[in-house]
């Protein structure tokens, strides 16, 4: 039998059989602002509610920022740090603390993860990294090489991962192609603005050894309860896709990106 993880988000462990299998190394995309940071969070509490040893890698705004958000949500990860069931690394303020990255090393990730889970001690383990897009913004081409090998070191070390890769909003395209290949899974999250309202949507595009849903969902951000998951949304794909020669110019740099690519 399948061991599955909760996402902290009933909603979405609906659509997932009962959540993420063990181990999964699974990609989080979108563009800014749909909402993949608070489902991390969510995904981050469960773990702790249920004793796992968390850690989340953040790479665009602060650990104290993180902080925050989740206390919106009447999420304590203050008094889990404090407690010792959550370490967050912070790559993104940089300086001389022990949980701070200097560099956006793909091996400097790897060796401070570890160092974590080793602090947190053994046993399962969730890990979330937001965004890994910040590794190689300045060489796509090296996406799929790196999702690779943070995929294949931290599966050795017990943890399930959510890996965040940011989409453009001009494209809907990710900051570097390959990581979507590697991943076991893709959670997809969507905005759109319908009536002059911002939507927000989930598809779960991808998740290996699982009968997931096919469908796109509402998504809803609620103050102090967090991410709640609506009904099936009607939305068509003449809703979501690329004008003609956007998808054209999409698929061309895919193609250079993949063949230049190690």
């Amino acid at each position: 039998m399948i061991e599955r993880l909760s996402t902290g988000v009933a909603g979405i462990d609906g659509l997932l059989e009962g959540g993420v299998p063990r181990g999964f190394f699974v990609a989080v995309t979108g563009e800014p602002g749909c909402g993949k940071t608070v489902f991390c969070i969510h995904f981050v509490a469960r773990g702790v509610e249920e004793g796992d040893r968390c850690v989340y890698v953040t790479t665009e705004e602060a650990a104290e920022s993180i902080v925050r958000q989740a206390q919106l949500f009447n999420i304590d990860f203050r008094s889990a740090i404090d407690s010792g069931r959550l370490l967050i690394i912070d790559a993104f303020s940089g300086g001389s603390d022990r949980w701070a990255l200097g560099r956006l090393e793909v091996e400097d990730l790897l060796e401070k993860v570890i160092e974590a889970k080793k602090e947190l001690g053994y046993g399962r383990a969730r890990l979330v990294i937001d965004s890994m897009s910040a590794f190689w913004l300045d060489r796509p081409a090296m996406a799929r090489r790196y999702s690779y090998m943070v995929k294949k070191v931290l599966g050795k070390w017990d943890f399930t991962a959510l890996a965040v890769s940011q989409y453009a909003i001009t494209t809907s395209e990710a900051f570097g192609f390959g990581i979507e290949h590697v991943a076991d899974g893709i959670i997809r999250f969507r905005r759109a603005v319908r009536g002059g309202v911002l939507r927000r949507y989930v598809l779960v595009e991808k998740m290996r050894q699982t009968n997931h849903s096919l469908m796109m969902h509402l998504v809803e951000i609620h103050p102090g309860k967090g991410m709640v998951i609506g009904q099936p949304a009607g939305v068509g794909r003449e809703d979501v896709a690329l004008p003609g020669e956007v998808s054209r110019r999409v698929l061309r740099a895919k193609r250079r990106a993949e063949g230049e690519a190690p």
